[in-house]
């Protein structure tokens, strides 16, 4: 049973910068897809950004240019750092992990952290 804990959320002012972090346990955990997902109230949950085994990634268009998904192997982490933050980026973000297409799509994971909230003022 894998556990994903993120980190790093907050509230910042419109055009800010957060990085989150998650952290897949146990370390011996592996899987080819790990990604980032957010919910906003009254909104259905989203893809935000996905990365595979190759490292290969995947943003959706409303972050193209301002978020950036990196992973570190040795630490089990995943990080996305957020800048130019805009008050439409305001959601719980989740963070994700499974076997499958490396997707935006959140019913292809099976696996998800409890979610830090992020929040931007304007």
């Amino acid at each position: 049973q894998v556990q994903l804990v993120e980190s790093g959320g907050g509230s910042v002012q419109a055009g800010g910068s957060l990085r989150l972090s998650c952290t897949a346990s146990p370390y011996t955990y592996r899987s080819n897809c790990m990604g980032w997902f957010r919910q906003a109230p009254g909104k259905e949950r989203e893809g935000v950004a996905t990365i595979d085994s190759d490292d290969s990634t995947t943003y959706a268009d409303s972050v193209k240019g301002r978020f950036t998904l990196s992973l570190d192997p040795a630490k089990n982490t995943l990080y996305l750092q957020m800048n130019s933050l805009k008050p439409e980026d305001t959601a719980m973000y989740y963070c994700a992990a499974d076997w499958g297409w490396c997707r935006l799509n959140p019913d292809e994971y099976k696996n998800w952290g409890q979610g830090t909230q992020v929040t931007v003022s304007s």
